[in-house]
């Protein structure tokens, strides 16, 4: 069976595209990026855990984090600091011994991360891999028809949820150098986490890597 390694927070967004690329074959490694200052890899651990996907964690080097707080800082903003260290990750997982496949949950709208047509390219050219993305082709308004179907959901301010995304320990890190992450991140900015399957979808997995629902 084919193997993709799956750049994974435990979001709607990226579970959706685990469930997708499973769907379609492939068996599916979730991976979670860490740098190692927290621990916080371990909600995406158990929503992997509870959607019946294989999980590992990719460290990431703390000068990646550094530079990214300073970009953060520079900018006011965290757009150019998350893109960074998403790139950055997609690098660190394609450039694995025997990996030739690498995904993400990147969706067609957005800004931030997503990588244009040529940075793609030159992924996939620089490290020999095809590069994945199951939402690409979808909407807002699409995707949040199928999350509905398919998981359990929390939804939270990003602030109080506990997640697995980069901006975790980029807040920390800004925290620790007596920024508030405020005077960049959005207020009030949503986000979410997956929590399992919605009990009436589950069925006998196809794969050998997940329980996945009915269509």
């Amino acid at each position: 069976m084919m193997k993709v390694y799956h750049l994974y927070s435990g979001g709607k967004d990226s579970s959706l595209a685990a469930w997708i690329l499973a769907k379609l074959g492939y068996e599916v490694r979730l991976v979670t990026v860490t740098f190692g200052t927290l621990d916080n890899w371990k909600y995406a651990e158990e929503t992997a855990r509870r959607l019946g996907f294989e999980h590992e964690i990719l460290k990431l080097s703390g000068e990646i984090l550094e530079r990214a707080a300073e970009m953060a800082v520079e900018d006011g903003r965290p757009g150019r600091a998350i893109q960074f260290i998403h790139e950055k990750a997609l690098e660190a997982l394609a450039s694995k011994p025997d990996v030739e496949r690498v995904s993400d949950g990147t969706r067609r709208d957005d800004r931030v991360p997503y990588l244009d047509l040529p940075k793609a390219r030159s992924l996939e050219d620089r490290f020999g891999v095809a590069y994945i993305r199951p939402l690409l082709g979808l909407g807002y308004r699409t995707i949040n028809e199928l999350v509905g179907r398919l998981f359990e959901v929390e939804i939270r301010e990003s602030e109080e949820l506990e997640k697995s995304d980069y901006e975790v320990e980029l807040r920390h890190l800004l925290r620790k150098r007596g920024i508030d992450p405020l005077s960049i991140f959005p207020k009030m900015h949503y986000q979410s986490r997956v929590l399992g399957w919605k009990e009436e979808k589950l069925t006998s997995s196809p794969s050998r890597t997940a329980r996945v629902p009915k269509n």
